[in-house]
């Protein structure tokens, strides 16, 4: 239904407009009595082959929605209704700001992909914990936080902070973003000083709380491989949790829409399908670097249940959709859990096939050596002649003696972690 009619209704309005609808009707339907139930009926899949622990933290399932659907926190309950694992929200910065001019999202629908230079509108911390004060019903949210614009850059660490304090008691895990557009001068925010200069004052803050919650540091896809291999080391070197990749891309290679248009739209932050392959590339690079011990949440152009695996299979442990829960719609989310599902039923089935074939030929071996086929006349013969001519001679009543029986019960031994970040080693309270 939403590709037939919801969508072309949607799709010919502007970006922002359908988004506001969709954020209005979201709310109306979590006012309802039941509302977020027959969302959650509809639209979600939930089974036990999907459930993940990730950084010390349980996971209905690993899809989860990006930052900048959801920027202030006012539809996180509802949006987790419809399928979600968990909710990110934000970005959110600490005084309220309008953003950029409109317009400033526009859709490029042959590329399947999103133009945003929206600016990290928001309406800013004060706002965002009045939403999150509200039960979160059993949701995992993250808070996505960055700075604000009017904030310079050798201050920056001011504001990260900040956030970080007051929202530490209503968020789940925290995403810092030092890749958003209004902080862009790349080349400054990813250098190991000014990234360890905004991180070190959450660690301290951390170390003194009795509840551990994990931070993630998002990144940009425009990156070059080595300063990926750089951040990857601070993961390696710090209390870092680990890391979300990837942001948006400034780069338009490839684009099926016209130049023409794309000089029109004029710059900003690219999503969707053209960034798959390197999203993919990028998680893949840090897992292989990390060792794979470290979370990964794998976000950049997932549009399809074969994308996600793609993603899952080059190291993310978690993945958030964005720009192809536009295009594809409330079903999505769904569509890549049965799709999850029925992979891994189908590596259990295998690894079953594997173990059985492996062990016939070793109980065929064994039953050869415990019981040899003996030849004619032989002394083995002779004793099984004997046995059968005494089992004869028994009187009936005497021979109907009871098999005796073993009962064993196997109970399960599995205990429940206790929630801790899945790290190298590393527990809350014992950051380094």
């Amino acid at each position: 239904m939403y590709r037939q009619f919801i969508k072309p209704l949607l799709f010919s309005l502007s970006i922002e407009r359908a988004h506001r609808i969709v954020m209005l009707f979201l709310r109306f339907v979590g006012l309802i009595p039941g509302g977020r139930w027959l969302l959650h009926k509809c639209y979600a899949v939930e089974h036990p082959l999907l459930e993940r622990e990730v950084f010390g933290i349980r996971f209905k399932n690993p899809v989860g929605l990006a930052a900048g659907f959801d920027r202030n926190g006012e539809a996180y309950r509802e949006l987790a209704a419809l399928g979600f694992g968990f909710v990110e929200i934000g970005t959110i910065t600490p005084r309220p700001q309008s953003g950029n001019p409109r317009p400033r999202i526009f859709r490029l629908p042959k590329d399947r992909a999103i133009i945003n230079r929206i600016g990290l509108a928001n309406r800013g911390l004060e706002a965002t914990i009045r939403h999150l004060r509200r039960p979160h019903d059993g949701v995992i949210v993250g808070c996505n936080i960055g700075k604000n614009t009017s904030t310079p850059v050798e201050n920056a660490s001011n504001d990260y902070l900040k956030l970080f304090r007051n929202l530490y008691q209503y968020a789940d895990y925290f995403t810092v973003n030092i890749s958003c557009d209004n902080a862009c001068r790349e080349g400054a925010t990813h250098t190991r000083e000014h990234i360890l200069r905004i991180l070190e004052p959450l660690f301290d803050f951390r170390r003194g709380q009795n509840q551990y919650r994990p931070i993630m540091l998002k990144v940009s896809p425009d990156m070059p491989d080595e300063v990926v291999d750089r951040v990857t080391d601070i993961l390696l070197e710090t209390p870092l949790d680990g890391i979300v990749a990837v942001n948006g891309t400034h780069s338009r290679e490839g684009l099926q829409t016209s130049r023409t248009s794309l000089e029109k739209i004029g710059n900003g932050r690219l999503g969707g399908a053209p960034l798959t392959q390197r999203a993919v590339e990028i998680v893949r690079r840090i897992h292989t670097r990390s060792g794979g011990t470290y979370p990964i949440i794998g976000v950049g152009g997932l549009m399809t249940p074969d994308d996600v695996r793609a993603m899952l299979e080059a190291g993310a442990d978690l993945v958030q959709l964005y720009t192809g829960y536009i295009y594809e719609g409330p079903g999505l989310v769904g569509e890549i859990c049965r799709s999850l599902i029925a992979d891994e039923e189908r590596r259990q089935a295998e690894v079953a096939r594997t173990q059985t074939a492996d062990t016939l030929p070793s109980q065929t071996a064994s039953g050869d050596q415990s019981q040899p086929r003996s030849e004619a006349g032989s002394p083995a013969d002779e004793e099984r002649a004997a046995a059968a001519t005494a089992s004869d001679s028994i009187p009936a009543e005497e021979n109907t003696a009871q098999p005796s029986s073993i009962e064993t019960d196997s109970e399960s031994s599995e205990q429940k972690a206790e929630p801790t970040p899945a790290r190298n080693g590393r527990e809350p309270g014992k950051q380094a």
